[in-house]
């Protein structure tokens, strides 16, 4: 019987021999034959596996989220589905990054220096200024109308 050591693996995949041997234990690779002396002996499929594994999560899937795809037990592992889902999610995050470097610039335009003093500083984007205003000062409440202000 001949197959490829765990180092021949390890090196055709691009990952190291711990990274191997965690995904034998997470169940995302196939635990390898054992050769005559003891050695493990995987098939050539199984620098595939490897490569997907590490393409799936370029894409932002979690090693969870990977098992599930490559479970090898389904007929169907819903690429499409979660594909779609993955990628609403990264859009997601990109409007938040968006946001956030509109926000920076606005704040570094300013010449805010000092986080306190900018949080007071009415022409501050960062949003700590309307946070900063609206929480530092006691809630009261109306006396005719018993409604918080």
């Amino acid at each position: 019987m001949s197959g490829l050591r765990s180092g021949e693996v390890a090196a055709a995949a691009g990952v190291n021999l711990q990274t191997l041997r965690y995904y034998e234990r997470r169940g995302l690779l196939d635990e390898p034959v054992r050769g005559p002396g003891g050695h493990r002996q995987y098939p050539a499929e199984a620098v595939t596996v490897l490569r997907v594994i590490k393409a799936a999560q370029r894409l932002g899937f979690t090693l969870d989220e990977v098992a599930e795809l490559i479970d090898a037990g389904r007929p169907h592992a819903g690429l499409q589905r979660r594909a779609a889902a993955k990628l609403a999610e990264v859009e997601a995050k990109i409007a938040d990054l968006r946001a956030i470097a509109g926000s920076l610039r606005t704040a570094l335009d300013a010449g805010c220096d000092n986080l306190v003093e900018c949080a007071g500083n009415d022409c501050c984007a960062i949003p700590f200024a309307t946070i900063a205003v609206g929480e530092a000062t006691p809630r009261t409440r109306d006396s005719r109308s018993g409604v918080s202000a």
